[in-house]
């Protein structure tokens, strides 16, 4: 059974601190984040001096490849609704020496979103929302027209590649993925409300990149 919001704050509370940690270890098993990570920044095609929003930015893994990508004259929006997360996300700023990062602390549901935007991003969070149709729309909304909003995330592989399923479940639980959130498929609401939209498989189809830019 999924857990809910309140059950997920909890649950990242407490593995704040070695988030980081546990996502390198993925690595053994071929899954390698860095490089699904930068695929997912590169498909936003941002510009110097772009505003881009990440929801649901956690410990704020991305944020190198953000500030990269739109340099200290452009501005990144990290959003998430748990506290300690975005402690560590101010620690990853603080030592960088980033000062053009703003943390919302915020239920991505309930995130007003500025308008204009240039870029929004949101990888391994997604899976976790109920009501992602109504928000990929209001990501839609915020949009500059011709800019994109990139998701990444779990999925279930299919044909005989299913048989994997109770094993990548396995390696995705400390994080609370539970099957009936792998069945969710929030491209599906790409088509609906951005034009130009693909998807893109990897890692045998467990993960997905989903790429929509606005009409």
């Amino acid at each position: 059974m999924a857990l809910n919001k309140d059950e997920l704050i909890t649950l990242y509370r407490g593995m704040a601190y070695r988030y980081d940690l546990m996502s390198n270890l993925y690595r053994i098993f071929g899954f390698q984040m860095g490089t699904f990570r930068r695929k997912a920044v590169a498909a936003l095609e941002l510009c110097v001096g772009d505003t881009v929003v990440e929801l649901g930015c956690g410990t704020g893994l991305n944020f190198p490849l953000l500030e990269r990508a739109v340099g200290p004259s452009g501005k990144i929006i990290g959003v998430d609704m748990t506290d300690a997360m975005l402690a560590k996300a101010r620690e990853r700023i603080s030592r960088h020496g980033w000062s053009n990062v703003e943390l919302v602390q915020s239920d991505v549901t309930k995130y007003a979103f500025q308008r204009g935007v240039d870029g929004i991003l949101s990888t391994f969070v997604m899976e976790f929302i109920s009501e992602y149709d109504e928000l990929i729309s209001r990501c839609s909304a915020a949009l500059i027209p011709g800019r994109s909003l990139v998701v990444g995330d779990l999925k279930h592989p299919s044909g005989h590649l299913a048989r994997m399923t109770p094993f990548l479940l396995g390696l995705a639980r400390p994080y609370g993925t539970t099957m009936d959130l792998a069945d969710r498929r929030p491209w599906e609401s790409f088509r609906t409300y951005l034009g130009d939209t693909k998807l893109k498989e990897f890692y045998f189809g467990c993960a997905y990149l989903a790429y929509g830019r606005r009409s």
